[in-house]
C-alpha cells in the first residue's frame, strides 16, 4: 500500500539559505515535481532553468494540473497558489527540499558512493553483492536500476543518476523496508547538476577519471572536478556519527589519484595493480570463466576468484574490497564468497550462447579507455579474431567518437562502425567522425574495417564473418533497452539483436532482429 506523505511548505524550506514566499496558508505539499508534465495534485513544482528549457515557463501549466506550490527563481508572479522565489542554484534547493520532504533518509543508512568513468556500475553491483552476503539489509541504486528488498525499479531508458526527488524517495523506501545501507553509483551529471546533494556519504569510492563528457564538463578537468564532488562531500559531514569513518577509496593508477587524494580530509585507501598502495594485486591469472589473482596489503594476503573477466576488473574488485574491508570492516571469508559468487553484471562483457562454435559478447564499453580495456580483455578470451561492432553517440564529445575507433583498431582484427543514439544529429556526419578516428589509427576501410548504418544488419555482418574460435563483441548499449533517432526512443535491447542474428545464422528459432529506422535504407560502405 503507497503511504500518501505531507509535508508543511514552510519545513522542507528550512534547509534552502535564501527564498522569500507571497504566502504559506498553512500550505502542505505531498509530492515533488520538476516536469510540468509529471505534476500531480498537491505536489510542490520546481521551475528549474537549464541550458535549453526555463521552467518558468511551464508554472501555469503545472497549477492547472493541481500543483499545490511552485518554487522559481523569478520574483514578481503571482499565483493562487504559494510562490517561494530562492535564490542561488535551483537544483541544490531542490535536493535539499526534497532530503527535507523525505526527513532526511540519507542520515539513518550507511550511504556507499561510486564515481568513475568506466567500471561504477560492476563496482557498485559488487559492493551491494558483498554486502548481501554479508547479511546486510542493503538497497542499491545504479544506472541500470534500482534496487530495494526484493523490489527492482526502473530508472530510465539511458544511464544517469535519478533525479534528487527520485533518490530520497528510494531511500525513504529503504529506510521504511528496514535497510541500513545503500550503495549509490553516482554519475558526473548527477554530482554537478546536485542530484545527490544533500546526501550524508559515508565512503566515496572511484574507478577511473578518463575521456568522457567533455561536452558537457568542456575539459578533462571539469569532468574531474565534477567527480570531485563526491569526495568533497565526505569532508563536510561529521565523521563517525553512523559508526563508521568517513573513507574515500581511490584508484593510485589512475590520473585522478593526485588531485582527488589532496581536495578530501577523510581517511583514504588507494588500491593498485603495482603494490605502491595500500591494497594491490598481483599473482593475476585469466581465463575465460574469469580472473583470480592475490590481495596484499590488508593483513594476510587473501586470493580472490571471479567470474567476471579483464584486468580492468580487477581493478574494480579491488576497488569494492577496499569498501567493504577497509571502510566496513566485513570478514575476509565474506568477500571472498561473495566476489565467486556474483553473477555477470547485465550487458557487461555478457556472453551470448546459442551454441555457435565462437565467443558472442555484449558490453557498455562506450568511452576510449572502456572500448581499450574491453577489446583487451576479449583478447584474452581467443586466439581467433576478434570482431568488434559499435558506433558513438550524437550531441555528445565530437574527439570522443574519433579517439575510440582510433584505439580499437590496434586491438580488433575487424571493425563495422555503426549507429547508436544519434539523436538529432546526422548519423552520416557521425559516422565520418568515426572513419576519420580509424584511418588515424591506422585502419583501412573494406580491409580492416567496414561502415553499416543499421545496428541491426552491423550485428549480423559480425556474426557472418566469425569462424570457429572468432569472438563477436558488440560495444556501447550494454543493458540499455532503446536507441534514439530524432527525439524518439526505439525499442533496442543489443542482447536480442545478436540473439536474432546468432539464430538466423544458426537455422534455429529465436527472437526477430529489432527494427530501428534504418533498417531499410542501410548500405556497406
Amino acid at each position: 500500500m503507497t503511504v500518501v506523505r505531507r509535508k508543511q511548505l514552510k519545513t522542507c524550506l528550512e534547509g534552502i539559505a535564501d527564498w522569500v514566499v507571497n504566502s504559506f496558508d498553512d500550505a502542505e505539499v505531498s509530492g515533488i515535481a520538476w516536469d510540468s508534465r509529471q505534476v500531480q495534485p498537491g505536489d510542490v513544482f520546481f521551475a528549474l532553468v537549464g541550458e535549453n528549457v526555463d521552467g518558468h515557463q511551464f508554472i501555469q501549466s503545472a497549477v492547472e494540473r493541481g500543483a499545490a506550490a511552485v518554487i522559481g527563481t523569478q520574483g514578481d508572479i503571482a499565483l493562487d497558489v504559494p510562490y517561494v522565489q530562492i535564490s542561488g542554484d535551483d537544483r541544490l534547493a531542490m535536493a535539499a527540499f526534497s532530503a527535507a520532504f523525505y526527513d532526511h533518509p540519507s542520515k539513518k543508512m550507511i550511504v556507499i558512493g561510486v564515481t568513475g568513468t568506466d567500471g561504477k556500475t560492476t563496482t557498485t553491483n559488487l559492493i551491494y553483492h558483498i554486502l548481501r552476503t554479508a547479511g546486510i539489509p542493503a538497497g542499491m541504486i545504479s544506472t541500470v536500476n534500482a534496487v530495494v528488498g526484493d523490489e527492482i525499479l526502473d530508472t530510465g531508458f539511458h544511464v544517469t543518476t535519478p533525479e534528487s526527488p527520485d533518490i530520497q524517495r528510494y531511500l525513504t523506501q529503504m529506510v521504511d523496508a528496514g535497510l541500513t545501507h545503500v550503495v549509490l553509483e553516482a554519475t558526473s551529471h548527477g554530482l554537478a547538476q546536485k542530484r545527490v546533494a544533500s546526501m550524508d556519504f559515508d565512503l566515496a569510492v572511484v574507478t577511473n577519471i578518463t575521456h568522457e563528457h567533455l561536452d558537457f564538463h568542456h575539459d578533462y578537468q571539469g569532468y574531474l572536478e565534477a567527480k570531485g564532488k563526491l569526495f568533497e562531500a565526505l569532508s563536510d559531514r561529521e565523521t563517525g556519527s553512523k559508526g563508521v569513518d568517513k573513507l574515500g577509496v581511490l584508484n593510485k593508477d589512475d590520473r585522478s589519484y593526485d588531485y582527488l587524494h589532496k581536495i578530501t580530509s577523510a581517511k583514504q585507501l588507494s588500491y593498485s595493480l603495482d603494490k605502491h598502495a595500500d591494497l594491490w594485486a598481483d599473482e593475476i591469472e585469466h581465463s575465460p570463466e574469469g580472473v583470480a589473482f592475490r590481495v596484499n596489503g590488508w593483513g594476510e594476503p587473501f586470493k580472490i576468484q571471479s567470474k567476471l573477466v579483464g584486468l580492468y576488473n580487477v581493478s574494480n574488485i579491488l576497488a569494492a574490497v577496499g569498501a567493504t574491508l577497509g571502510g566496513l570492516d566485513l570478514p575476509v571469508s565474506v568477500i571472498q564468497k561473495a566476489c565467486q559468487t556474483v553473477e555477470i553484471i547485465p550487458g557487461r562483457m555478457e556472453r551470448i550462447d546459442l551454441g555457435q562454435d565462437f565467443l558472442a559478447i555484449v558490453d557498455f564499453a562506450h568511452t576510449p579507455n572502456a572500448i581499450q580495456q574491453a577489446l583487451t580483455a576479449a583478447r584474452e578470451l581467443t586466439n581467433g579474431k576478434i570482431i568488434a561492432v559499435f558506433g558513438s553517440a550524437g550531441l555528445r564529445d565530437v574527439e570522443k567518437r574519433k579517439l575510440m575507433p582510433q584505439t580499437a583498431v590496434g586491438l580488433a582484427d575487424e571493425m563495422i562502425l555503426t549507429a547508436e543514439d544519434p539523436r538529432t544529429e546526422s548519423l552520416e556526419s557521425i559516422l565520418t567522425d568515426m572513419v576519420e578516428g580509424a584511418v588515424r589509427g591506422g585502419g583501412v576501410q573494406g580491409q580492416s574495417f567496414w561502415l553499416e548504418p543499421d545496428r541491426g544488419n552491423a550485428i549480423r555482418q559480425a556474426v557472418n564473418r566469425a569462424v570457429r574460435g572468432d569472438l563477436v563483441i558488440c560495444l556501447g548499449k550494454g543493458h540499455e533497452q532503446s536507441m534514439c533517432f530524432g527525439t524518439v526512443e526505439y525499442p533496442w535491447d543489443d542482447r536480442m539483436a545478436l540473439r536474432a542474428a546468432l539464430s538466423e545464422r544458426l537455422g534455429i528459432p529465436g527472437p526477430d532482429m529489432p527494427k530501428l529506422p534504418t533498417s531499410d535504407v542501410s548500405k556497406e560502405g
